[in-house]
């Protein structure tokens, strides 16, 4: 029998130790939220650079579809796969935005970008599988799969390549026997995108070895130099994964979709009506809203841009030189190793002594992270300057 992991061993007062799977790691920018949170409740002037969420609200005709819904509708359970009018409006942004046709079947509404990553990881992969992550890259895929006993294999990406998985990487996972690869494009924690050709040839990479392709493309709308690219137009065998958390500005709504395959839909249906039911009907109501602020969120964007290009000016300045100017998303990773090798202890000294909330490299890449810390831009433009004076100050006088 497997020796019990020391967080299940440890577990006093229960009868029973824990299962395994619930001894995955902390998200660590969670973590640093609360504590972020804590010392705002104590009177800090705290600014918050640690969660990857706009500062902006949900767009007004989200809220107005929303308030309408609360007043008049008695908001019960919907379909499992989503409202039918928000897979076809989703099918037809798809279009809109990437001319790709989709069909509505083939739209799943989704309890958040999370819930749609549970769902594709357990109808593609079983346990003792393999799935090939980027590295650095958003924890939780990590954690999720270690939950569900499939095993996540790191691809070590560097800046010198964006950050990003080449052709290169996924033949090596199709020789390991993995059963597929993750892309996000824009990367998170980098900003960076899968430019020129890449994407084409690793879907095709994908095809020709009979991998699973699943792309996080829960930052498309926030590029700043060329628009990102869905996987879906060079693969319709691709699994998206897709949000209104980001662009749309909606996180705590927690609602997103995935686009599958048709013959993946039913044992989506399936997972999704014994795991969640359904989506939150609210919150389905709110993201075809959404649709309708495009403008107001285009205002938005523009002020992440304008962030973007303040810190990557104002952060070299600080003695933070190494950042690829991001892609994408609303991140900047950037490289402290003149200053440290502990990214965690850096961003609690930096919370405690200047009041920025930042995430420490390791949530992202448990080994090479030690030396980075990621800053998140979406707050708004006065606090933006401000933690970069406080930033330049105190680094300056380290």
């Amino acid at each position: 029998m497997n020796e019990l992991p020391v967080t299940a061993q440890s577990a006093k007062g229960l009868p029973r130790p824990l299962a395994e799977r619930s001894a995955i790691d902390p998200f660590i920018v969670m973590d640093v939220m609360g504590e972020a949170n804590a010392r705002e409740l104590s009177g800090d002037d705290i600014i918050h650079m640690e969660v990857g969420q706009p500062a902006s609200p949900a767009p007004k005709a989200a809220r107005e579809r929303a308030r309408q819904a609360l007043e008049n509708q008695r908001l019960g359970y919907t379909e499992a796969l989503g409202l039918p009018k928000l897979r076809e409006r989703i099918a037809r942004h798809m279009s809109e935005r990437y001319g790709v046709g989709v069909r509505p079947e083939r739209v799943v509404v989704t309890a958040g970008s999370s819930a749609g990553f549970v769902l594709a990881f357990l109808a593609l992969l079983d346990q003792g599988y393999s799935l090939g992550l980027p590295s650095p890259g958003y924890p939780c895929y990590r954690q999720i799969l270690k939950a569900l006993n499939v095993r996540p294999t790191l691809i070590e990406t560097s800046g010198q390549g964006r950050w990003m998985p080449t052709v290169a990487d996924v033949e090596r996972l199709a020789g390991e026997g993995a059963a597929g690869v993750l892309l996000a494009s824009p990367n998170n924690p980098t900003g960076t995108m899968a430019l020129s050709r890449r994407l084409a040839e690793i879907a095709e990479t994908c095809r020709r070895h009979r991998l699973w392709l699943i792309s996080d493309e829960i930052y498309h709308g926030l590029e700043y130099e060329a628009p990102a690219e869905t996987a879906l137009a060079h693969s319709d065998e691709a699994i998206v994964v897709n949000s209104f958390s980001k662009y749309f500005s909606m996180t705590g709504w927690r609602i997103g979709w995935l686009v599958v395959p048709e013959p993946l839909v039913r044992p989506i249906e399936r997972l999704t009506q014994n795991l969640y039911i359904s989506p939150p009907a609210i919150s389905q109501v709110a993201a075809l809203g959404a649709f309708d602020g495009i403008d107001e969120l285009e205002v938005i964007k523009a002020s992440y841009a304008r962030n973007r290009a303040m810190l990557l000016e104002e952060l070299p300045r600080a003695g933070l030189s190494s950042i690829l100017p991001a892609d994408g998303a609303f991140y900047l990773y950037a490289d402290i190793s003149r200053f440290t090798g502990d990214s965690e202890a850096f961003a609690k000294t930096m919370l405690k002594d200047i009041g920025v909330a930042v995430t420490p490299g390791i949530d992202f890449d448990p080994d090479r992270g030690r030396n980075y810390i990621r800053f998140c831009y979406a707050g708004a433009e006065a606090q933006m300057r401000e933690a970069a004076r406080r930033i330049t100050g105190w680094l300056k006088g380290k």
